[in-house]
């Protein structure tokens, strides 16, 4: 059956300069599974930080990830190539919830969120995705990613606290690796890092591998029920919004990379997302999103085939089915994970920054530079507000802020006259550029 899902590219063992392996092709099966193997490797390192921090199952969290990953290809038809690994979104609001009322009302909103984004899917693959532009525009965009990356820096933190010596270790072996490593290992550099801290921690006494020796090699993950408490799902709404933005530029670098229109399947790539978020949910693990990792080993690659994210899901299912290996997992200490949250929650602040900088969004204007600024002092400063029973933090209050200024801003604006799509106005005086 797999011989009639892709078809064989050239000799099936040489790429052509100047040519690319597309989604419905493959190469031979043994290069096709190394090239999954790389694939797995790539999102392994962010994705299993995700169930460390959190507290989350990591076994569960692979499980659904390689669940999720099935389904992605499968609804968008095998045309958008694409891991599904865990969401960084969901760190914060999983944290809060999580403090306040149990894992299970933490996947209780993860289930929603992934609810809201298969409908979002569904209404972008009935009236196109032209609306989420006019909604989220780059200067919004990039302040909400900004702000989830600087909301959780207190974390990392006190993480660090708890081994200062391994987390720095761990934070100097990300940026080494990242300058000393060419190619896929460059891009490796958390995972190396990682593995790096693990070891100083391994001879500081910072590691209890107990629990390793106990544990079988086979077996189901564990899995967990979610309940609901209406309280905590204003903490999750925002995440609704990074993952439309995450999936939406995904498939456009996608369609850039092997020169195809995707909007069609834009839709479709929601919709997918949603429901593998809406499984995790449902079952114990974190929620999913597409992952730029893996983009990383396609282009070095050249390699779309979606046969290769096949093999990869499949390969992540059976680690997910070893609760040694989901032990091991575990077994990482808060010095390790401090280190490499101080890197990771930054990377995230930055990606909104890349957003901006990527437009050429123009802050020497109010109607940009306003907004954003209040957005990003809400997040860090993890401002809060109560309306009844539901509780709205920094993520949400700063999201919201971010799009609700931006656009009444932009309508007196254009009243006024003085929008930046007719005239230039200089920043006021002493406003940071």
């Amino acid at each position: 059956m797999a011989r009639n899902l892709w078809t064989v590219h050239g000799d099936g063992r040489h790429i052509t300069p100047g040519e690319v392996v597309a989604p419905e092709e493959r190469l031979s099966w043994p290069l096709t599974i190394g090239i999954g193997a790389q694939h797995v490797i790539a999102m392994f390192g962010a994705t299993f930080l995700v169930p460390l921090i959190t507290g989350f199952p990591a076994a569960t969290t692979l499980f659904f990830s390689a669940v999720g990953t099935l389904l992605f290809l499968i609804i968008t038809a095998g045309r958008v190539p694409s891991y599904l690994g865990s969401s960084f979104a969901f760190l914060a609001p999983i944290g809060a919830a999580t403090g306040a009322a149990g894992m299970s009302a933490a996947l209780g909103g993860i289930l929603v969120v992934g609810v809201m984004l298969a409908i979002v899917g569904l209404i972008v693959h009935v009236a196109g995705a032209r609306w989420i532009d006019v909604v989220m525009p780059p200067v919004v965009t990039g302040a909400i990613v900004a702000l989830i990356g600087l909301n959780l820096a207190p974390a990392a933190w006190g993480n660090v606290q708890e081994g200062p010596v391994t987390a720095a270790v761990t934070i100097a072996a990300i940026i080494l690796a990242a300058v000393v490593f060419r190619g896929f290992l460059g891009r490796l550099s958390i995972l190396l890092g990682v593995v790096a801290g693990y070891v100083m921690a391994l001879f500081r006494g910072e590691v209890d591998t107990s629990a390793i020796d106990e544990a079988a090699w086979f077996g189901l993950p564990e899995f967990t029920a979610p309940t609901f408490d209406p309280a905590l799902l204003g903490l999750f709404l925002p995440v609704v919004l990074v993952l439309i933005a995450e999936n939406v530029g995904h498939v456009k670098s996608v369609a850039a990379m092997t020169g195809r229109d995707l909007d069609p399947v834009m839709g479709r790539a929601l919709m997918a997302d949603g429901l593998a978020t809406t499984l995790a949910g449902a079952g114990g693990g974190s929620g999913t999103t597409t992952y730029a990792e893996n983009i990383g080993v396609m282009a070095a690659t050249r390699v779309y085939s979606t046969a290769a994210y096949v093999v990869a899901a499949g390969f992540a299912f059976v680690l997910s089915l070893s609760p040694k290996f989901g032990e091991l997992i575990n077994t990482v200490p808060a010095g390790v994970l401090g280190g490499a949250a101080t890197v990771l929650y930054g990377m995230i602040g930055m990606l909104g920054v890349r957003i901006w900088v990527q437009n050429r969004v123009d802050f020497s204007h109010p109607v940009n530079l306003y907004p954003v600024a209040v957005a990003l002092v809400l997040g860090i400063a993890n401002y809060s507000w109560s309306a009844g029973n539901m509780l709205f933090e920094g993520i949400a209050l700063g999201s919201g802020a971010a799009i609700g200024v931006y656009h009444l801003m932009r309508v007196i604006s254009r009243a006024r006259g003085t929008s930046p799509d007719t005239v230039e106005e200089p920043a006021p005086e002493g406003a940071a550029r």
